[in-house]
């Protein structure tokens, strides 16, 4: 099939656009496949139809009894199609939800025959778009791009990555911090007030502020240093109970960090550091290590510290592996078979046996959401984080294996950051491990197809306290004062650094 062919009978949608998507998708893929002079779906390979590379086929290839894209290449791609005009963020959605289940494909396809989007998901890495018309497909550069697809993969990979945008994110932070503290200004209140430009920041890129708001405010040049101060707090008033900012409609956020809304005087050079902050790709800012780099910066003492050394998370997953994700993955294990037997043993679907295994799952999820992890010197969250991350990836887990045995996939997740516990005795670190989970919590269901929460979008999180963790006990060896929360597990560095140190910095008394 030549470009021409191509164009004129996709450009504008086709003759296939009245049908359904199924109907429509096979015909427009198998054209490309001509013009791009790849291989078609299964075909066959010294006689047997290759299995890695398929139409939506209902095997366990592709998970359960029903395939979750319309076309799958393993390790390359997995493609969903739209009608033209279709919703091609919604078939994003449904390609992250069913990730694990095609082995998380480097690249997920969105088309409506009209506009075809190549989405990046290497890991560490930002995900990139690529967006090609149908219309520009006489471009062989543009046919070059899609070819890609099948012949290289691995050429998608962005060239940055996430340490290089967290680290330029938190130093850009770190300079305004020092400015803020050089003119007089309270250190509570630098933290505070940066600690919520972090959030928006992270919340604008990923769509929960409209129309770039923030950023906008911050890089309006008319709008002086004296004036910036009192339209930012009035946004953050705005985010605390929700409501009109101006012309736009700004969702409900509460979770405690919008309760306060007093903006430090801000000058020229402080409006340029903040917008450089902003500049960044937040939706690719690793949590994991953001909350250790941007407590450095707003810490005088520890300023040197901001390119050191800081527990990375393959560290961190030295202890959040055999202590939360292995006993949780072995429980699991342990619970399926039952799970299944009784779900084979189902005539039907919503039969009693089809019934009591789905109230098995329920059960079995149950435990999941009662599961509880603290850390009792959490610092900025980083432990918090990534143990957060690993019960999500548990249930998402267990969710599509059960899908794969004929089970109803829940709608919504137990897990959450209402599983983690936290004490931290400095109080901007304890309200910073609170805004390291929020943000965890959001790239997680954003990167998974899980839509956002609302009313509100944060959920309190009292139960990271800022409080002093060490416990007193008594002769008898029992705790009398600084009781620690009920908890499943204890995970974090180990907040005891040795006698010497431990007397040296804090006294003899403490």
């Amino acid at each position: 099939m030549t470009a021409q062919d191509f164009i004129a009978k996709w450009a504008s949608g086709g003759s296939h656009e009245t049908e359904n998507e199924r109907q429509a998708a096979q015909p427009f893929f198998l054209d490309l496949c001509a013009l791009l002079g790849m291989p078609p779906p299964g075909e066959r390979i010294d006689g047997a139809a290759d299995q890695d590379y398929v139409f939506e086929k209902r095997t366990l290839v592709l998970g359960a009894n029903r395939g979750f894209a319309d076309v799958y290449k393993r390790g390359h791609f997995a493609w969903e199609n739209k009608t033209p005009g279709g919703n091609l963020d919604a078939a994003l959605r449904q390609l992250l939800s069913y990730s694990l289940a095609l082995d998380n494909p480097p690249l997920l396809v969105v088309s409506d025959r009209l506009i075809t989007r190549i989405h990046t998901q290497f890991n560490g890495h930002p995900s990139v778009v690529h967006t090609i018309a149908s219309q520009d497909l006489a471009d062989p550069a543009k046919q070059e791009l899609l070819r890609r697809l099948w012949t290289d993969p691995e050429s998608f990979r962005p060239k940055t990555t996430t340490r290089a945008i967290t680290e330029a994110a938190a130093s850009a932070f770190a300079t305004l911090a020092d400015s803020m503290r050089a003119r007089g200004t309270p250190p509570e209140q630098v933290a505070h007030f940066l600690t919520q430009c972090v959030f928006c920041c992270f919340a604008e890129d990923v769509g929960l502020l409209p129309e770039k708001m923030f950023g906008k405010m911050i890089g309006n040049r008319r709008l002086d240093s004296k004036r910036l101060g009192p339209a930012l707090a009035g946004l953050f008033e705005a985010m605390r109970s929700g409501g009109m900012f101006g012309a736009d409609d700004v969702p409900w956020f509460n979770g405690g960090l919008f309760k306060t809304a007093q903006v430090p005087a801000l000058t020229v050079l402080d409006a340029t550091a903040l917008r450089n902050a902003a500049a960044q790709d937040w939706t690719a800012i690793d949590v994991s290590i953001f909350g250790t780099l941007f407590e450095r910066g707003l810490d005088p003492a520890k300023r040197a510290q901001l390119g050191a050394h800081y527990t990375d998370p393959a560290t961190i997953m030295r202890i959040i592996e055999p202590v939360v994700a292995r006993p949780l993955r072995a429980a699991w294990e342990a619970a399926k078979p039952a799970i299944a037997a009784l779900q084979k043993a189902s005539k039907k679907h919503g039969d009693a046996k089809s019934k009591a295994a789905q109230a098995a799952l329920t059960e079995h999820l149950q435990s999941l959401a009662d599961f509880r992890v603290l850390d009792p010197a959490c610092g900025s969250g980083n432990f918090l984080f990534l143990a957060l991350k690993t019960l999500k990836d548990i249930e998402l887990a267990i969710v599509t294996e059960a899908e794969q045995i004929g089970l109803d996939r829940p709608i919504e997740l137990v897990t959450g950051p209402h599983n983690l516990l936290g004490i931290e005795i400095n109080e901007y670190a304890a309200e910073l491990a609170r805004v390291t989970v929020w943000i965890g919590e959001l790239q997680w269901r954003m990167a998974h197809g899980y839509p956002f929460k609302t009313e509100p979008i944060l959920e309190p999180l009292d139960h990271i306290e800022q409080r002093d963790a060490l416990l007193v006990m008594d002769a008898d060896g029992n705790a009398t004062e600084a009781d620690w929360p009920r908890a499943s597990v204890v995970i974090g560095n180990p907040p005891f650094l040795g006698g010497n140190k431990k007397r040296g910095e804090l006294g003899d008394a403490y």
